[in-house]
Formats: structure tokens, C-alpha cells, sequence
């Protein structure tokens, strides 16, 4: 063997040694996350379109909000959910609209959660087995969280924790107003710093996990449904490819122990479960990047 084959052999298992993974899974299906601007099942259709495409072939699972599309129509719902499918993604529950644990009574959720349930059954041919809470609110006290646990093992619910969290939903809703107002400045500049920012959160839990679990293990990323990662998809593949990440089902990322790990958090508070682990060890806190304070402040304009 030569000194060249020897270098090669070494720098190829020195990659292999530093491949991470990472489960991409994308909230508030067919449209949202900041991002509600009035597209019609034609825009509907043409960003989902437009979201999917780079994903072929990638493991990635959409969570659906079947009552925040009710304008579209059920046909159109349907539809478009199945378009998911076709392309090789699962699909969850997130509940029907959206509703927060922290101010809603437990009954009403979980009916708004099998609300939610009959889109996803008729795009997927069977119940759904994956549930992501909105807003990441798990239950502001140990009675609520609980009962809801109680519920959710009861009907055959696995929940979808979320360790890669993060404000892309602010950026979302300042670019689908500036798209809304022809703003091509802001536009862009929204562009040019998002993957910049989302990259920053990825470093953080990246080092925050092994802290926390003492390992790498597969991250598991929350983006939403939204134009602005419809047209910034290429970009953020790319980001998690320089990396060093490989992509696997949420199924399978939940395979590693760190997924194990205690986790007894009760509060309003919706966050990283890397926190809500930390939390329960008494470990003492750190926080992820916060948003670019332009993003901040646009945000705030926003009246939201």
C-alpha cells in the first residue's frame, strides 16, 4: 500500500469519525411558522413545491395543522399533504390549531389534537404516531404535563422532541412581509442573514449536547413550513453538509440513549429538550445566539 493510499484511507476514516446526524422536521403544515400571508392553494401548492424539492431523498417529517388551512378546503388540504407523502416524508400531529398548553384546558387541547388527526390519517393511510407540541409547551405544571403524557401513551403517540431550536420563525414573518410590500431589501437581507444565525445555533447545541449528555448524538432540527426555508432550503442543506451532517429519520435519531435522558421541566417556557435535560441534572444554564437585534426589532414592528 502507498504512503498516498495510507493518507487518503486515514483522512477518510478521520471524516467518517466526525460525521454527525441530524432528523429535519418541519412544523405547522401547510403554511406557517410567521409565515401567514394569504398565498391561495395555488401559492400553497407552489411552496410546498418549492420546500420539497431539495429533500428528495432526505428523512424528514412535516407536522400538520389541519385547522389553521381550513381557507384552502379539505380537498386542497388533502392535496397538498399528500404531495408530502409522494416526496418521501412522514407526517405528525401538532395538534388542529395551534392551541398553547400553558392557557388552554387540558379537554380542549386534546380534542383540538384529534381534530387534527383525520388529514393526517387520510395523507398517510393510518393514524399518525408522532405528536409535536405547539410552541414546544409540554405543560406549565406537573398535573397538566401528566395528564397529557397520560393521554398521548394512551393513543399510541410518540412525541417529537426538539433539540436544534430557534427564531426562524421570526425571520420568516419579516420576509413574508417584506414580500408582501415588495420590499426587495429587506427581502435579501433576511436572506443573507438567516443561515448565518441558524448555523450559530447549530455550533451551540452541538457543544451544549455533549455537555449535557457526554456524547454526540443526532440532533433533531424544528424549522417550519414558511416561503423563507422554502427559498433558503439549498442554503441551509448546504450549511449542515459543511458540517459534517449525514440525515436520518426522527425515528431513528430517537434511537440513542441521550433520548433517555431524564427530563421532569414543568413551566410555561418552550425550549431545546437539551435544556430541559439540563435542567433536571441541575446543571447550570447556558442560552443559545439570540436573533440578530435587527431581526428583533423588525420583529417587534411587526405587531405580533
Amino acid at each position: 500500500m502507498t504512503r498516498i493510499m495510507v493518507v487518503a484511507m486515514a483522512a477518510a476514516l478521520a471524516l467518517g469519525a466526525q460525521t454527525r446526524e441530524v432528523a429535519i422536521t418541519i412544523d405547522d403544515l401547510p403554511q406557517g411558522g410567521g409565515d401567514h400571508g394569504a398565498l391561495g392553494v395555488a401559492g400553497v401548492r407552489d411552496m410546498t413545491r418549492k420546500l420539497l424539492a431539495p429533500l428528495r431523498g432526505i428523512p424528514v417529517i412535516g407536522f400538520v395543522n389541519a385547522c389553521r388551512a381550513s381557507d384552502l378546503g379539505e380537498a386542497a388540504l388533502d392535496g397538498i399533504l399528500r404531495m408530502w407523502v409522494a416526496s418521501g416524508a412522514d407526517l405528525g400531529n401538532h395538534t388542529c390549531s395551534h392551541p398553547d398548553l400553558n392557557t388552554t384546558p387540558l379537554a380542549e387541547y386534546t380534542a383540538d389534537l384529534e381534530r387534527g388527526e383525520p388529514a393526517v390519517t387520510r395523507a398517510l393511510g393510518h393514524r399518525p404516531v408522532y405528536f409535536r407540541h405547539p410552541f414546544l409547551h409540554a405543560g406549565p405544571d406537573a398535573a397538566k404535563r401528566e395528564g397529557l403524557s397520560r393521554y398521548l401513551a394512551a393513543h399510541g403517540y410518540t412525541v417529537a422532541p426538539v433539540t436544534l431550536d430557534n427564531s426562524d420563525w421570526m425571520f420568516a414573518a419579516i420576509y413574508a412581509d417584506a414580500l408582501a410590500r415588495k420590499d426587495a431589501a429587506t427581502a435579501e437581507k433576511v436572506r443573507q442573514g438567516y443561515v448565518p444565525y441558524m448555523e450559530s445555533i447549530f455550533a451551540f447545541f452541538e457543544a451544549r449536547g455533549r455537555e449535557v449528555a457526554g456524547h454526540d448524538f443526532p440532533q433533531i432540527l424544528l424549522i417550519h413550513a414558511s416561503r423563507l426555508n422554502a427559498d433558503m432550503i439549498p442554503d441551509l442543506l448546504a450549511m449542515m453538509r459543511r458540517r459534517g451532517y449525514r440525515f436520518v429519520s426522527l425515528g431513528e435519531a430517537l434511537k440513542d440513549e441521550a433520548y433517555r435522558l431524564p427530563e421532569d421541566y414543568t413551566g410555561k417556557g418552550g425550549f431545546s429538550w437539551i435544556h430541559r435535560w439540563s435542567k433536571t441534572m441541575g446543571m447550570k444554564p447556558k442560552g443559545e445566539p439570540d436573533e440578530p437585534a435587527w431581526v428583533t426589532e423588525a420583529y417587534g414592528k411587526l405587531g405580533r
